[in-house]
């Protein structure tokens, strides 16, 4: 039998059809050459981390729309923690600000954040760079 190839963007989208034809939330394949987990989310879309070699570059956690960034919620009298930092996928590492509403940026990966990329209340676009997260090996 081949291995499965979790490169091919045909096999995953595969995948991730038969998971929301089965009903099944997620699915987490490991091995040693990488990881694919793909979430399955309440309003049928999907979430596809693809593979991750050992070494391989950090993830760069990405703004989903335009907006101002906020490295901490805009009310909080608290001084922003220090980098490096270990956190959850589920985790919250800022805001992205559009009038009086507040996006708020989950991990989404487990790991170490350990860059700031963008200047709190920096103007930053759809795709600009907002964080680093080194995943473990």
């Amino acid at each position: 039998m081949n291995a499965i190839d979790f490169s091919d963007p045909a096999t995953i989208a595969f995948l991730t059809e038969a998971l929301r034809a089965a009903g099944v939330k997620g699915l987490e394949i490991s091995r040693p050459d990488g990881q694919l987990r793909i979430f399955i989310s309440g309003e049928g879309g999907a979430q596809v981390a693809a593979p991750r070699a050992p070494g391989s570059p950090p993830v760069v956690v990405k703004a989903p729309l335009a907006g101002h960034f906020c490295a901490e919620h805009p009310a909080a009298a608290v001084t922003p923690q220090t980098l490096p930092r270990s956190v959850s996928d589920a985790d919250l590492l800022g805001f992205i600000r559009v009038g009086h509403v507040l996006l708020p940026l989950r991990a989404g990966r487990s790991g170490v954040l350990t860059r700031l990329l963008a200047e709190p209340g920096a103007l930053v676009g759809f795709g600009d760079p907002l964080f680093e997260i080194e995943l473990p090996s």
